[in-house]
């Protein structure tokens, strides 16, 4: 009897996973809603690639779904091109993947349906495209906007990643230079300060005072790092945790602002996306919410969700979440009364991409001038703190020679 993977609401709006033994997809649903268990997702586990993993880029995943499409509207057969471009592969976890695509579909299966047995590679947002592509004979478009889709998700990742490297490195950089600071050379002034029975200065009093901390704890201090990554993920790995750490993530100052940003172009453009392609409302949410990176936002979603399955609008839940701005709401209103929703999900997504863009350019502008000033400001204060005590020396020597 096959296994299933299931994820599911239960009454409570909790996260229900796990996996259940049956004859087929439909009575596990069944059993499910039995339980009072809604918004379900169940997937038939399979082994991809006999256990071995795959690790397939976005960058790769676009690529595919360029070729795909081409091929596809120049009238190559299914399983000509997923054998074309599986035979030129340089990612060989990725070439399997796809051979065993092709085998399925040449054994009759859909060409979704053998997507959806590669979860490592093709999530549900892709297999339902797929679907609805294959359902409305427009497998090509569907496949020429997956690879615009992915390649945009790559240029809006890559904006993000360029624009936070620079001030983690320069505040890695800047936290190892003080530490140093204070562990190996404030000690050899301390000796000497010592010998010499100078009278220290509250300044030079608190740097000692620290760099004695540095000393007796630098085991803590280093792995503090360490601690605090197993603390986040410890809270991430649960509901509740990750819905408290997303939110203050977004309450973040500066910082916070971007990510909303973030969150609400990835909301518009995978929404927008899954519309035009023939997907669902219901089913459009249900994977956007899962594919929002935001525990907070995700929530929002699938309040959304729930509301249009009880009748009401879009807008009223979206405006009530408090994470989407005024403007995107009316414009969702105004897209979802002239029947044209899926258009005006994609400007919000183009216009919110460009937020971003610029947002963190902004704030690279904005955070240079002002970690190199705290630099200074730390460095420079633990120098002249070291060298105050130098200077009343210089002046008790000076009025002893005259």
């Amino acid at each position: 009897m096959p296994v299933f993977t299931y994820e599911a609401r239960n009454r409570a709006g909790k996260r229900v996973m796990g996996e259940r033994a049956a004859a087929s997809r439909d009575q596990v649903i069944q059993d499910l809603r039995r339980a009072q268990l809604g918004q379900l997702r169940v997937m038939e586990k399979v082994v991809t690639g006999k256990g071995r993993k795959v690790n397939v880029t976005a960058k790769e995943l676009a690529v595919f779904f360029r070729q795909f499409s081409v091929m596809i509207d120049a009238g190559l057969p299914l399983v000509q091109c997923l054998d074309l471009i599986a035979g030129n592969q340089e990612n060989a976890g990725f070439a399997r993947a796809l051979n065993d695509v092709r085998s399925e579909v040449e054994g009759g299966s859909t060409l979704a349906n053998a997507m959806r047995h590669q979860p490592r590679v093709f999530d549900g947002l892709t297999c339902n495209m797929i679907e609805a592509g294959e359902t409305g004979g427009i497998l090509d478009t569907i496949l020429q906007r997956l690879s615009v889709y992915v390649e945009k998700a790559v240029k809006l990742r890559a904006a993000v990643k360029s624009a936070m490297i620079y001030p983690v490195s320069v505040i890695s950089f800047a936290t190892l230079i003080v530490f140093f600071l204070l562990w190996k050379i404030v000690p050899i002034f301390v000796g000497l300060f010592n010998s010499l029975n100078a009278t220290l200065p509250l300044p030079t009093k608190i740097v000692i005072d620290l760099s004695h901390f540095v000393s007796s704890f630098w085991w803590l201090i280093l792995g503090s790092p360490v601690i605090f990554v197993i603390v986040v993920k410890r809270l991430h790995a649960t509901e509740d945790g990750r819905l408290w750490l997303d939110r203050m993530t977004l309450k973040l100052p500066i910082i916070g602002i971007v990510l909303r940003k973030i969150a609400i172009a990835r909301f518009a453009r995978t929404l927008g996306t899954l519309i035009s392609s023939g997907v669902s409302i219901l089913e459009a949410l249900d994977i956007t919410a899962r594919t929002s990176g935001n525990a907070l936002v995700e929530q929002s979603i699938l309040k959304v969700r729930l509301a249009i399955e009880q009748g009401r609008t879009i807008i009223d839940p979206l405006r009530e979440s408090g994470i989407f701005p005024n403007m995107v709401v009316q414009m969702i209103g105004v897209g979802e009364q002239t029947g044209a929703l899926d258009a005006m999900l994609q400007k919000i997504g183009d216009f919110y991409e460009d937020e971003v863009d610029a947002a963190s350019k902004n704030l690279l502008a904005l955070l240079e001038p002002l970690m190199i000033g705290v630099l200074g400001f730390t460095v420079g204060g633990i120098v002249i703190s070291m060298y105050m005590p130098m200077f009343s020396l210089i002046q008790q020597m000076a009025q002893q020679a005259h």
